[in-house]
């Protein structure tokens, strides 16, 4: 009864936030800066982290390249140098926790103090739970979550040191609803969305309120890990149309960036609506992809 009565009391604290909300609708959030900054990306041989090294080199920033793909690593610094950054490359292979360690204690010694750590590595299987192998799924939570815990204990206590910096979790929409034949993928992004939570309060608590943490959740994006994906929400996205979301969420310091920014107003809704009415919802947006199914009904 305490925490209602409380509660309402607060009600002309809400009015006032959300008059707020709404005007910064109108007003352009100034961007910071992160020219000089030292910013580790994994998974940085393809897709959206190799367009996010791409756009940070524009910027000016001194970059730390990590993917286990050798080839696709050096054609992203290629480009980098190209465009005017220092990128140092490093083949990485995210789902081994030691390997992790050791390369992070090589980019401390030979380049620096990481301050933007853009965790955006990630794996993903599309088959239902019986097509999906054991040896996948372990795979799934060490690159997709497990990766975000190893890489975040290396390179935060400078930046918790400092009172600066950022941690940038590459998650997705599946991190905020379920989507069959994607089981343990959802799985491991609903565990990432939770991660950058859960460290957003945690830092909060430790008064270094000068880290920053932004979480990144799109819809379907045109990189060929999910083979023809569809959906009544729009076409696919294309990489670039996504990073430029995410430098300009990381400028301005959102903590929650969905694309497109319509899969706000659905993740909303799924936690209000009837469930019967949510799942008429899902018929129509309509999921597609190629998927392996490995469930057989007896008879059929």
């Amino acid at each position: 009864m305490q925490f209602f009565l409380a509660s309402f009391l607060l009600l002309p604290f809400l009015l006032v936030c959300i008059v707020e909300s709404l005007l910064k609708l109108f007003i352009p959030k100034k961007r910071k800066s992160v020219t000089g900054e030292i910013v580790l990306i994994t998974g940085a041989g393809h897709g959206i982290g190799r367009q996010t090294a791409y756009e940070f080199a524009k910027l000016k920033c001194k970059l730390v390249l990590w993917d286990i793909n050798k080839h696709g690593l050096e054609e992203t610094a290629t480009e980098c140098k190209r465009l005017g950054a220092k990128a140092h490359t490093f083949v990485v292979d995210c789902s081994n926790r030691e390997d992790i360690y050791s390369s992070a204690k090589k980019v401390k010694a030979e380049v620096g103090d990481v301050s933007i750590l853009v965790n955006n590595a990630g794996v993903v299987y599309t088959s239902d739970l019986f097509a999906t192998q054991d040896p996948q799924i372990e795979k799934t939570f060490e690159v997709n979550i497990l990766a975000h815990f190893w890489t975040t204990k290396a390179f935060l206590p400078e930046m918790m040191k400092n009172n600066h910096g950022h941690i940038v979790t590459v998650a997705s929409a599946a991190g905020h609803t379920g989507v069959p034949f994607l089981l343990a993928y959802c799985s491991s992004k609903f565990a990432a969305v939770g991660f950058h939570k859960a460290l957003t309060e945690e830092l909060s608590a430790l008064k270094r309120t000068g880290v920053k943490t932004t979480c990144l959740c799109p819809n379907f994006i045109n990189t060929g890990f999910i083979k023809n994906p569809s959906t009544s929400l729009g076409p696919t996205l294309e990489p670039e149309e996504v990073v430029n979301k995410l430098i300009d969420g990381i400028l301005t310091e959102q903590k929650m960036i969905f694309v497109p920014s319509s899969l706000n107003f659905l993740s909303l809704m799924e936690k209000v609506l009837p469930e019967r009415f949510q799942a008429i919802l899902k018929r129509k947006i309509d999921i597609r992809f190629d998927a392996v199914i490995g469930y057989k009904m007896k008879g059929k």
